[in-house]
């Protein structure tokens, strides 16, 4: 069968591409394109054999999609990866070499779904081979409590990379756009010129509209004041910690620190399964809380919800974001119950369905209904748009969902 019959297609054509920058137009250049695509054996159909550059490629490819990498001589296929760790350290080494860093975290995270390969990432010498990503930070964590003493320090050195990378790309925007969101929250009624809310002050003073002059008079201004260094808003993440919510696990921890990096928020973190822990005091470093979720288990949103509500003070200035697919184990109507309360006391509820760029999650669509019954709709965020979820909740706006 072809490696795109066996629904690998991207990571095959986009190897494919990389295979021929540079190569000859001339000659069997056609049949060499597809005797990369189709994976070779005797039904191919292209009789085209692969040298050099092309053949390492191929034997790659071939270890991972093929069941075995490249051919020997006699025409049969060679050992894949199977469970040793000098191939798949070997491999990693070479899809490293043949592709380019996207193509190979695709490639890692199919060895490690189809292969079977996660025990051996508890090897310091296989950690230290493989390109880190969201996703591997995942599989790290689900093997957390597996992993002996001697991995650990690298498997953290991993995780501190993948941590770093995301709080470079993501830091900057949401300070700024929940800053910006909190000064606009601040109203004042003698605004300098430059802080008038003028959509406000417009809707405020249609009355005095004066037909003749086609004008309205602003008798009063509205405008924005600036947000002072005390607190003003109160946020708390709850994160459901099931396995299938771990790429969500990883983008959440990395916005609470930086929320918790905010002085006029007050952050506060929960994960839970069917115990909830509070991790708050860890968010200055976005790795020691990641390292102290548990991947998997059970999964009981109302008691974890009742211990937020347990936290709140101010009601008025607090949004609390639940992430999680809501499979609820525990008490579902209770768990309506307190969203219920918490909103009618004057809480911002959200509901995140997952928060990454795996595209559309699997959820609960009952408790998803019931949520917006309430006014507290759930959809899933990429990490893109959660500034301005959050900017939305704390303005008390209606929410940008996609």
């Amino acid at each position: 069968m072809s490696r795109t019959g066996n629904q690998v297609g991207a990571p095959v054509a986009q190897a494919e591409g990389a295979a021929v920058k540079g190569a000859d137009p001339a000659g069997g250049e056609r049949l060499r394109r597809w005797r990369m695509v189709l994976g070779g054996g005797e039904g191919d159909g292209t009789g085209c054999v692969l040298s050099g550059r092309d053949a390492g490629m191929d034997a790659a490819l071939g270890a991972l999609y093929g069941g075995g990498g490249g051919r020997k001589a006699g025409g049969e296929r060679s050992a894949g990866l199977g469970g040793s760790a000098p191939n798949v350290a070997r491999w990693l080494g070479d899809i490293r070499t043949y592709f380019p860093s996207s193509v190979v975290q695709v490639m890692q995270r199919d060895a490690i779904e189809r292969l079977g390969l996660s025990a051996l990432l508890l090897e310091p010498e296989m950690l230290e081979a493989v390109e880190p990503d969201v996703h591997l930070v995942g599989t790290l964590l689900s093997l957390n409590k597996a992993m002996p003493e001697t991995t650990k320090e690298t498997a953290r050195a991993v995780v501190r990379k993948v941590v770093e990378q995301l709080e470079k790309k993501l830091a900057a925007r949401t300070r700024a756009t929940l800053t910006g969101a909190l000064d606009r929250s601040a109203r004042i009624s003698r605004p300098r010129h430059h802080d008038i809310d003028w959509d406000r002050t417009i809707r405020a003073n249609l009355k005095n509209y004066l037909p003749e002059y086609r004008t309205v008079v602003p008798e009063r201004l509205i405008g924005y004041g600036r947000a002072a260094q005390s607190v003003k808003k109160e946020v708390i993440l709850c994160i459901d910690q099931s396995g299938s919510m771990a790429a969500s696990v990883v983008y959440a921890s990395v916005f609470g620190a930086v929320l918790a990096s905010m002085r006029s928020i007050a952050t506060r973190l929960v994960v839970f399964d069917t115990a909830v822990v509070d991790l708050t005091d860890q968010l200055d470093d976005p790795v020691d809380v990641l390292f102290g979720t548990q991947l998997g288990g059970g999964t009981d949103i109302n008691r974890a919800l009742a211990y937020c509500q347990s936290k709140i003070t101010r009601p008025a200035d607090t949004v609390v974001v639940l992430i999680s697919d809501l499979y609820e184990g525990g008490i579902r109507n209770e768990m309506l119950k307190r969203v219920a309360a918490m909103k009618a006391a004057g809480v911002e509820f959200v509901t995140l369905l997952a928060l990454s760029d795996e595209g559309a999650p699997a959820y609960d669509r009952e408790h998803a209904a019931a949520l917006a019954a309430l006014g507290a709709p759930a959809f899933a965020c990429t990490p893109d748009l959660f500034p301005d979820v959050m900017a939305a909740a704390l303005e008390k706006r209606p929410l940008p969902m996609p």
